[in-house]
């Protein structure tokens, strides 16, 4: 028989059989579209999870300050390590490495008025950079600038929390507010962050003001912290020891001391959040491949029915000179047609299906986000439609191969007396 001939077989009992062959395709085409949307679903969460968390700062580092466990510089170990405004500047001038620097004093439960409402809302003090490091967008408005530090400019940018709470549905961008009596105009307005990690309270019910402002309030010689960034994320862990050299030379501690200084690196904090990502994806994965391995045992099952119910027909092949080879050509073409055919469909529901649900809400409902910044997106994932189409077209050479090797091995004479 010539290709052409087993092809032509192989698509006429395809026909005949049409019914069986397209639930079967059905079957097959559902196990690839819940293996495509469960790990798009997968995929989606992770995103949505990397993107709250980054919200904090893409490359963000927090330095406080701790207490010696080393003698050292004339010190006893045991003193405490109180950071100074000076110890920013010096780092500044002196570690290349740190693209952009911030102290940070917080004003705790501040008294804030507007009109007839007031709040007790935390307060930051920081410089201009600060915006970078912590990835501050706006709304409306602007952040504060450098010329703010330097004239100590009574002005303020807002969260979204908090400015919902004093200025309700109004556009607080050029109003005043009054913080412990100094009256403050607000010049930016925060965008909702979508923030599942933070220090000290959320920024979305924060006021950000000048660094050198913030002296009419507290002492601002001494920050509770400081925030900075790597200008390279390869030279992060060399910046480090050059911030620990540079403020074990101005506070008296070995720079190998950990504990003197307390270095939060929040990107170690993504391996988490990455695994927990990875892991929920293999797990969605696993469920979607478990669907597809049921669908291939369903073809394997109709496929050695097939053979069974076609066993005359195969016996008056092989006795007008059908060979082995092509008995087992044609069963395994019909195979491979309805796992294709199957295949292409459940894609398409896939598609259709991501593309009209397009959203699942996570944490913008949490956070009153309507910019879907911590939904799950859900996008056709081209490594789970390649993937799934490699699966399934081994799972129909699998479950194709075994019956027709059954149908290419059975004898002419017996199958001609079979009824």
């Amino acid at each position: 028989m010539t290709l052409r001939a087993i092809l032509s077989e192989a698509m006429a009992a395809l026909r005949f059989n049409r019914q069986r062959s397209i639930l079967t395709m059905l079957s097959l085409g559902w196990g690839v579209s819940c293996f495509v949307i469960l790990y798009s679903y997968g995929e989606g969460f992770g995103f949505a999870l990397r993107s709250s968390f980054q919200a904090v700062g893409q490359d963000l580092v927090l330095v406080f300050g701790g207490q010696t466990s080393k003698q050292a510089g004339g010190e006893r170990a045991g003193h405490r390590v109180r950071i100074e405004y000076d110890d920013v500047t010096a780092i500044r001038d002196s570690v290349p490495m740190v693209a952009a620097i911030s102290p940070e004093a917080l004003v705790r439960n501040a008294m804030v008025v507007r009109g007839y409402r007031q709040q007790n809302i935390t307060i930051r003090a920081v410089e201009s950079p600060y915006g970078r490091v912590r990835n501050m967008t706006l709304s409306d408005g602007r952040w504060l600038s450098p010329e703010d530090d330097v004239s100590r400019a009574r002005v303020a940018v807002i969260g979204s929390k908090a400015a919902e709470k004093l200025f309700g549905e109004i556009n607080p961008v050029g109003e005043f507010i009054t913080i412990k009596g100094t009256q403050f105009q607000v010049v930016g307005i925060l965008r909702t962050k979508t923030q599942i990690s933070n220090y000290n309270t959320p920024d979305n019910q924060c006021l950000f003001i000048p660094y050198s402002t913030a002296s009419m309030f507290r002492n601002i010689k001494y920050p509770e912290n400081f925030v900075w960034t790597p200008a390279n994320p390869l030279f992060r862990a060399q910046a480090v020891k050059e911030i620990r050299a540079t403020m074990g030379r101005l506070h008296n501690f070995s720079p190998n001391d950990e504990r003197a200084l307390e270095v939060i690196v929040f990107n170690e904090f993504m391996k988490v959040i990455d695994g927990m990502s990875i892991g929920l994806q293999v797990l969605l994965g696993l469920i979607g491949a478990l669907t597809l391995a049921i669908g291939g045992v369903g073809l394997a099952n109709i496929m050695l029915v097939s053979v069974t119910q076609r066993t005359r027909e195969i016996g008056v092949l092989k006795s007008i000179g059908a060979t082995r080879g092509a008995i087992l050509l044609q069963f395994l073409f019909e195979a491979m047609v309805i796992v294709t055919v199957g295949g292409l469909f459940g894609v398409l529901i896939a598609w259709g299906a991501t593309a009209g649900i397009g959203t699942l809400p996570l944490l913008g409902p949490i956070f009153k986000d309507e910019t879907g910044q911590g939904d799950i997106h859900l996008h056709i994932s081209q490594f789970a439609v390649i993937t799934s189409t490699l699966v399934l077209e081994l799972i129909g050479l699998i479950a194709g191969l075994l019956p027709a090797l059954k149908a290419s091995r059975l004898n002419p004479i017996e199958a001609l007396r079979y009824e």
